[in-house]
């Protein structure tokens, strides 16, 4: 049910930029019911907004045109009122053009458009979750994975885990993590649209409620050029036009499927590119190296959380069955790059491998030897190169309406040169305080 405006201070229509960013605009309570039929105005070149503030300089839209955010109701959450801080009902949206024709460059539709492409072409449905890291400061220092952390930020996490249900986003676990004052939160698996927006309401929900809790947050993909990072795993899986599982197939190599093969092929032969999308600020590539559990190779592997494809265990406790469990994971992600960018890329590339003609990737079991993986093909070592992959991946950019594309190189690019002459340590600095 639709919460009741009238219970809010404000209402907030939010869309989130090629920067990670949450951005849009407040109304009164007595707009409510106007802005959900006609939404509310918005600027093209407000997505060439770069993570530390300026306008990308030579974004393609310039001073020129005009849009409209127009909020999904399916979408809204409320946030009570607490304490002091008033409550808030927000909503995410679609960017269109003013007469509501849909905008080339609006990242949510683009994730409905490719979701769209692959159950036309092939009949299938994605299923998709986001696991989201994080690190609270402010705790006293705590032995990962200890009761001790998980209690030292009580009253935080119970109250997390209540807001998070409150706003139906269906929380699955809260864990204190690895790394300092590092704790995931994962919910559960829901159609991938859906995964999206939960992802974006997810990060926006953390900091809001550990802004009211006086305790700094950050997601940034790195807080110590030598310490733990924070990720963003995203999990895959695949359901037929009748809704059942597409990926399991006991008979062959990983139990993967004939059809999840050729999706984890599309995936892997576009890596380098849709690195640049997934993994886009200036410091997110000094995570997906050897030995930081993210991903240190674009190879598909069973159980092993080095790999760009992890094929994901399965329990049968409780008589549960395999198949509906089965899910691939997406390693080289963070929480600086769009979810609905993201989570579109994996799509049509899976895509791609499922229509086009690719090479069945190798299953690496999960006891192979860490000296043959030494053969997988690199990631990109820089934001650069990630991203001068992406300008040679002709099948990637032909996903992209050329002004979205340019838009998303323009302002990785400026992020890029706002920290040019920079050491590691400072530039991992300014990116932890954006995120």
């Amino acid at each position: 049910m639709t919460p009741r405006a009238d219970d809010y201070a404000t209402v907030f229509v939010a869309t989130c930029d090629l920067a990670g960013q949450v951005r849009g605009r407040a109304v009164p309570p007595s707009e409510h019911d106007a802005v959900l039929r006609s939404g509310t105005g918005w600027v093209p070149a407000n997505l060439a907004i770069s993570s530390f503030g300026p306008i990308a300089p030579d974004n393609v839209f310039g001073s020129r045109g005009d849009l409209r955010l127009v909020p999904d109701a399916g979408t809204a959450v409320g946030i009570p009122a607490d304490g002091t801080a008033p409550g808030m009902l927000l909503y995410l949206a679609d960017q269109t053009l003013p007469d509501g024709q849909s905008w080339g460059c609006c990242p949510r539709t683009f994730l409905r458009d490719a979701l769209a492409e692959l159950r036309e072409r092939t009949g299938l449905e994605v299923v998709a979750a986001f696991e989201h890291e994080f690190v609270l400061d402010g705790l006293p220092a705590s032995a990962p994975f200890s009761l001790r952390r998980f209690r030292e930020a009580e009253p935080f996490g119970s109250d997390l885990v209540r807001l998070l249900e409150h706003a139906g986003l269906e929380p699955e676990t809260w864990i204190p993590e690895y790394g300092d004052g590092q704790f995931e939160v994962t919910l559960r698996p829901a159609a991938a649209a859906v995964a999206a927006d939960r992802a974006v309401l997810l990060r926006e929900l953390v900091r809001d409620l550990a802004r009211r809790r006086g305790l700094p947050v950050t997601f940034a993909p790195l807080l110590d050029a030598a310490g733990v990072g924070n990720g963003v795993h995203l999990h895959l899986s695949l359901r037929d036009a009748d809704g059942r599982p597409a990926l399991y197939d006991p008979q062959r190599p990983g139990r993967l499927s004939a059809l999840g093969a050729r999706f984890s092929a599309g995936v892997l032969a576009h890596a380098p590119a849709l690195t640049a999308l997934t993994a886009p600020s200036p410091v997110s590539f000094l995570r997906l190296t050897p030995d930081r559990w993210s991903a240190a190779g674009a190879f598909l592997a069973e159980r092993n959380r080095e790999a760009l494809l992890r094929i994901c265990p399965t329990t049968e406790l409780a008589g549960s069955g395999p198949a509906a469990q089965f899910n691939l994971e997406y390693r080289a992600a963070d929480a600086t790059a769009n979810p609905w960018l993201a989570l579109a890329v994996l799509v049509r590339a899976g895509l791609a491998g499922l229509t086009g003609d690719y090479d069945e990737p190798t299953v690496w079991p999960e006891d192979t030897d860490r000296s043959a993986l030494a053969s997988a093909p690199p990631l990109p070592a820089t934001l650069e190169e990630a991203l001068e992959a992406l300008e040679k991946d002709h099948v990637v950019r032909s996903w992209f309406d050329p002004h979205l594309l340019a838009t998303h190189l323009s302002v990785k690019r400026s992020e890029l040169a706002q920290l040019d002459g920079l050491d590691d340590a400072a530039r991992i600095r300014k990116v932890r305080n954006v995120y």
